[in-house]
């Protein structure tokens, strides 16, 4: 991660203006690391850069997929490694700006993440039960299954 930028913080703590006048100075070009600013559509709460402000200034991770696609923290870093390596190559710097820590933990500490693919058909089947029995009733299948991970899992989280 050497020679590349980081500008972390919470929502509306200035990450935005700060990035763009730094990249706008020493040539910069900017890589989103926000798990929702990746998604096309989804612009009211996400506090993405506006189109002017994007002006100019080469953007990564914004409106880059839909939300049916999945996308994980392995995801983002095979793609932010990715443009970092392309952005010094053009004798550029990268500044990866946001405020999701997992994302920007995963580049600056080397963490890699294995990609799992979700098995559509498993998921739909799981979601009928829940839909068709309740949560509780789908919660207790995986406490009969694996209570360690059950004991971590809200009985209405579905994902």
């Amino acid at each position: 991660m050497d020679n590349v930028i980081v500008i972390a913080g919470p929502t509306a703590s200035g990450k935005t203006r700060i990035s763009i006048e730094l990249a706008l100075r020493i040539g910069g070009e900017i890589i989103s690391a926000d798990s929702m600013q990746v998604y096309k559509y989804m612009d009211i709460g996400t506090a993405k850069p506006t189109v002017e402000e994007r002006m100019g200034i080469k953007h990564y991770l914004i409106d880059e997929i839909t939300p049916e696609q999945e996308f994980s923290v392995a995801s983002f870093r095979i793609l932010a490694m990715k443009y970092i390596d392309e952005i010094i190559g053009r004798n550029r710097v990268p500044i990866v700006v946001g405020g999701t820590g997992l994302y920007i933990n995963s580049l600056i500490y080397n963490i890699k993440f294995t990609e799992i693919k979700t098995d559509k058909a498993m998921r739909k089947g799981l979601e009928n039960i829940a839909s068709e029995k309740g949560n509780k009733y789908l919660h207790d299948m995986l406490t009969g299954i694996d209570p360690e991970t059950a004991a971590k899992i809200h009985v209405n989280d579905t994902r």
